[in-house]
């Protein structure tokens, strides 16, 4: 079953102030048309330049998140866009009439409650995703930081977060299923350690920071120099620190506020991937660098499969012709019946598989220290796909036989051996007109095109006479 694209049913707006800038900023999210994605529209700026949430687009991880195209800047973009994803969206276009979305508490809460009062609604499009089949990881070796994802029919996230300090200790998270952010991790608030936060007040950054919007983690001695430092950098008449390390005026949510805060990053950054994704995210001591390198790698890799336009099949389904059926409508017996089952078709194409084994007859003599299926029988097994779609269309099928007329613009991409499973999509070109038909045909194998031609065949009944 095909799931749809979801969008907002309505705009809404929030009031805030930029973390790294302080200034104030409205933004107000909108819903937008299919397949638009997620869209960052500054609309102070002459023109209103776009910039699509696209890891393509990133250009600086220190403290967050920034996105840049063609000069134009979006800071801190990881909250808003984990609530995006979180809450199922597809499209969406963001709204801002400054360079930064408003910090808000510093996590997505106060984001995920204007989408569920905006309302969801479903499109008409079919949602896109990126099944990841194969263990994919990155790693940062200056930092030990490592992110992994491994395939898996959902979008799940464990985290594990290790500063090195005892007032923060390791702190695991996990998130099984997507529909558990909203209430398990969209409330995870940003943190900091002291002496973090005593840089950034030096670099005149975080000017809209105060101490309810981060958690400070007390990792060293707090000087009276760095409380009058602290008091007037957050407006307060009086700093302390928390029996369990932290900064008071904020209570914690959760023991492990700190993980389901990383685990909240993850989910903004790999937005940036620029399609959902199934699979399994391990982080082990994630950050924005690591995070947006591996969005980076993924993106790459995703666009490059979106070129290739490689189909996906689920062979474990029932197929709509097995062998027998095969058998009752083309005339060809083994070691020459060179298709194995039918997953799907329709009245414009059809999907046949062919499995590889090495007691194919052929690899006797193609070749004997190199068994490679020849390129003449892998069209023979396509074109024996298009016969049963033409075959499908007549009465009394096995009366009926099926003959080459031409074959052109072949390509031979990459080898197939045993072990291999191919699977062929035959699509019909234009429309069969006295028992001729003219057919494009792909064969696809591990994800990459093996094999491509254009046919045409004529279906003619059988002369039994002897």
């Amino acid at each position: 079953m095909s799931e749809k694209q979801k969008t907002l049913n309505q705009e809404f707006t929030l009031k805030g102030t930029g973390l790294h800038t302080g200034k104030e900023v409205t933004m107000t999210i909108k819903p937008a048309p299919e397949n638009t994605g997620f869209v960052f529209i500054r609309v102070d700026l002459e023109g209103h330049p776009t910039i699509e949430a696209d890891a393509s687009y990133v250009v600086f991880t220190e403290r967050g998140t920034v996105l840049e195209k063609k000069g134009v800047k979006i800071n801190t973009t990881e909250h808003i866009l984990a609530a995006l994803t979180g809450m199922d969206l597809d499209n969406a276009y963001v709204e801002l009439d400054s360079a930064e979305p408003p910090i808000m508490d510093g996590s997505s809460k106060y984001f995920v409650e204007g989408i569920e009062k905006a309302g969801i609604v479903e499109q008409n499009a079919d949602r896109e995703y990126f099944v990841i089949k194969e263990i994919m990881s990155y790693t940062d070796p200056e930092t030990g930081s490592e992110i992994t994802a491994i395939p898996s029919d959902n979008f799940e996230i464990s985290t594990m977060v290790d500063f090195g300090t005892k007032v923060l200790g390791t702190q695991n998270a996990t998130m099984k299923n997507l529909i558990d952010f909203k209430t398990e991790f969209a409330k995870a608030r940003t943190f900091s350690f002291l002496h973090e936060l005593e840089t950034l007040l030096d670099a005149g950054l975080i000017k809209g920071g105060d101490i309810d919007n981060a958690i400070v983690y007390v990792d060293k001695e707090l000087s009276p120099e760095t409380l009058e430092k602290l008091k007037k950098a957050f407006n307060k008449q009086n700093v302390s620190v928390r029996s369990n390390g932290i900064l008071d005026n904020l209570t914690l949510y959760y023991p492990n506020e700190a993980a389901r805060h990383k685990l909240l990053d993850v989910i903004g950054d790999l937005t940036l991937v620029g399609v959902k994704l199934k699979a399994k995210i391990i982080a082990t001591k994630p950050g924005h660098k690591i995070n947006t390198q591996f969005a980076k790698k993924l993106n790459k890799i995703y666009k490059l499969y979106k070129r290739k336009n490689i189909p996906e099949y689920d062979l474990t389904k029932e197929p709509l012709y097995d062998i027998n059926a095969i058998m009752k409508m083309l005339p060809h017996r083994p070691p020459f019946l060179m298709i194995d089952k039918i997953l799907e078709m329709d009245e414009k194409h059809i999907v046949g598989v062919k499995n590889i084994t090495i007691n194919e007859p052929f690899f006797v003599g193609h070749f004997p220290q190199e068994p490679v299926v020849p390129g003449v029988l892998q069209i023979e097994s396509m074109a024996q796909a298009g016969g049963i779609f033409m075959l499908a269309n007549v009465e009394n099928p096995q009366e009926y036989s099926t003959y080459f007329i031409k074959i052109d613009k072949v390509k031979f991409k990459r080898k197939v051996v045993p072990g291999d499973t191919l699977i062929f999509k035959v699509d019909l070109l234009e429309p069969i007109r006295r028992g001729i038909v003219h057919m494009q045909g792909c064969g696809y194998c591990n994800g990459q095109i093996v094999v491509e031609a254009e046919m045409m065949a004529q279906v003619a009944k059988q002369n039994n006479k002897k």
